[in-house]
């Protein structure tokens, strides 16, 4: 069959800089990509690119005759004059037309846009709200391709969960590009990195790209030693996690276990935790019998809620639900009707918003970190303000740039990098991981990992607040806060019991029927039997290479093994694409 969309030779410069030199890819049906790449690298211009939006320099792009495709960029332009209702529902007539279509009624609850609004005007809205009335737009129409840049950026924890459902259930073909991690992991079936003006292609999602990358380091024996480190410390926590966080064959996870030999756990909570109790003492931060209340919406109704030394919260809920205004809370920013908050003597608190500080415009990058401090100590690891920069994407060379000359991401990873150089010993952080590129998040991942304090994290990105964060609470608008011993996933499980069954479901145009306990049995009976037989080839396969070994000197021999060789290597091959076929039943 031939691919919808083909790149053949495609070059792409902006000024002197070439994004794009030579790439020759496609895009099949029903095929799932996942693009990542530094910011700046040329994820954008590929997207751009592939979907018709920007001509090559060089090269040539074809789509087949009469595909049908979406584009959603971040330059998110809505027709003036249009409400809400005009831009999703244009291609239906009256409203009993889109209400009868099951699909269409989960798109418009699953995205937010019932709550939104469908008689808003869209000269009202956010940015984020024209974002997600964008992508409902694109959604309800019939495609064979969608192009995705970001849109997992104004979505809670909830709707990036329905939005990979949704992709999931629908036989669509997607190119997106994400620094969300569960997202990519859940929905990539391939993986584009997007690196020097070349795209490498990787098959499965961000587990599989972190496999590929660290086995690449370790095998190419680079210089790169500080990347190499991150991609091993990275399939560590991959490794060591829920085992549902990657359906990887055992022979890979086992194969991969030289790697990650001598690399220690991404934190020790014990160690950590004492330490802040030494810094902070027992008080930190409490809310005793608080109200708090935004117009007619009480967020809070007379809670108390003690948060300790060493204590690291992930706080979730849906947009709306007052997570942010819980953060002013807990900083001081504002107050609450009743109540009063309580904060430790040796509490030292940095508080990062969504919005931007003011920031030095008249300094370079490097001037204004240093500005704050020179050195900084997270636990056991001291960095200079230079270093530091370069953890969160500023580049020696970058670190030059005058503050006014930054981009609203660079200022806002700028904004994180002094808020760190005050050596808090209390973080509260809202929506950290915006603007940051899968490189960077790493970097701060393992800053956090190894950070002696008491931190609370708002964020949709369930990757980092699962991997940073030891507990999660949830505030489900019933004015108290509720911790949740499962997690992410428990937070997400109440809120689809507590939905209407055509709300919940994230796609109803396909519906699979349970499998049956027997078809479970015989499906994990199969799985057993083909990593029996993955075993005995592999064990083959070492055998045959000791064999080449050792008739190194003899041609005839060598061929004849190397001949068997391949046709071992087939069989495997073979057998592992059953094994994750029969893998994905189970799940």
């Amino acid at each position: 069959m031939a691919n919808l969309v083909n790149l053949e030779a495609v070059s792409k410069s902006y000024g002197v800089k070439p994004l794009l030199e030579g790439v020759s890819l496609g895009v099949a049906a029903g095929q799932r990509i996942g693009v990542v790449g530094l910011n700046g690298g040329g994820k954008t211009t590929l997207l751009e690119v592939l979907s018709g939006l920007s001509e090559p320099d060089t090269g040539r792009v074809s789509h087949v005759r009469d595909l049908r495709m979406a584009v959603v960029t971040q330059r998110t332009e809505l027709p003036d004059g249009s409400t809400v209702g005009d831009v999703v529902l244009e291609r239906y007539g009256a409203e009993h037309e889109w209400a009868a279509d099951a699909r269409v009624r989960s798109i418009v609850d699953g995205l937010g846009i019932t709550a939104i609004g469908l008689d808003t005007p869209t000269a009202n809205l956010s940015g984020g709200e024209r974002r997600r009335v964008s992508l409902a737009a694109a959604l309800t129409g019939e495609l064979d391709l969608i192009v995705l840049d970001e849109p997992t950026n104004h979505l809670d924890v909830e709707g990036v969960r329905w939005l990979a459902d949704h992709l999931l259930a629908r036989k669509v073909a997607v190119v997106v590009v994400t620094h969300d991690r569960w997202f990519l992991d859940t929905v990539a079936t391939l993986t584009w990195e997007v690196a020097n003006g070349r795209v490498e292609q990787y098959e499965g999602g961000y587990a599989d790209w972190i496999f590929a990358r660290a086995e690449r380091a370790r095998l190419a024996a680079t210089a790169e030693e500080k990347r190499q480190n991150l991609a091993r410390k990275e399939l560590a926590w991959l490794r060591r996690g829920p085992q549902a966080r990657s359906s990887k064959p055992r022979y890979r996870v086992e194969a991969a276990e030289a790697l990650i030999a001598d690399v220690p756990p991404p934190r020790d909570s014990v160690e950590l935790q004492a330490f802040a109790k030494r810094r902070l003492g027992k008080t930190v931060l409490e809310l005793e019998d608080t109200t708090y209340q935004v117009g007619e919406r009480k967020l809070l109704d007379h809670v108390t809620w003690r948060i300790g030394p060493g204590d690291r919260i992930g706080l979730v809920g849906v947009n709306g639900s007052g997570k942010t205004s819980l953060l002013k809370l807990l900083g001081g920013d504002v107050e609450g009707s009743t109540g009063r908050r309580i904060e430790g003597k040796t509490v030292a608190l940095a508080h990062l918003r969504q919005e931007l500080d003011d920031l030095p415009g008249d300094l370079r990058v490097l001037q204004a970190i240093e500005q704050v401090a020179g050195r900084v100590v997270f636990g056991k690891q001291e960095m200079t303000a230079s270093q530091l920069g370069e953890k969160l994407g500023f580049p020696a060379a970058r670190q030059w740039t005058p503050v006014a000359d930054l981009s609203g991401g660079e200022r806002r990873r700028l904004q994180l990098c002094r808020l760190l150089m005050a050596e808090p010993n209390v973080l509260l952080l809202d929506e950290p991981t915006n603007d940051l590129d899968i490189d960077t998040l790493q970097q701060l991942e393992d800053l956090l990992d190894g950070w002696p304090g008491t931190m609370v994290v708002v964020s949709h990105d369930r990757y980092l607040v699962e991997r940073v964060c030891d507990t999660i609470v949830a505030l489900f608008g019933d004015g108290r806060i509720t911790h949740l011993p499962g997690g992410i996933e428990e937070y997400l499980n109440r809120r689809a019991a507590a939905q209407p069954a055509s709300a919940a479901a994230p796609s109803v145009e396909k519906v699979e029927a349970k499998k049956s306990a027997a078809d479970l049995r015989a499906a994990q009976k199969e799985l057993g039997r083909l990593e029996r037989k993955l075993d005995q080839l592999h064990a083959k396969e070492e055998k045959l290479h000791a064999s080449l070994l050792e008739a190194a000197t003899d041609p005839a021999k060598l061929m004849e093994l190397n001949a068997e060789l391949k046709g071992v290597q087939g069989e495997i091959e073979d057998v592992e694409g059953r094994w994750l076929e029969t893998s994905e039943l189970l799940e």
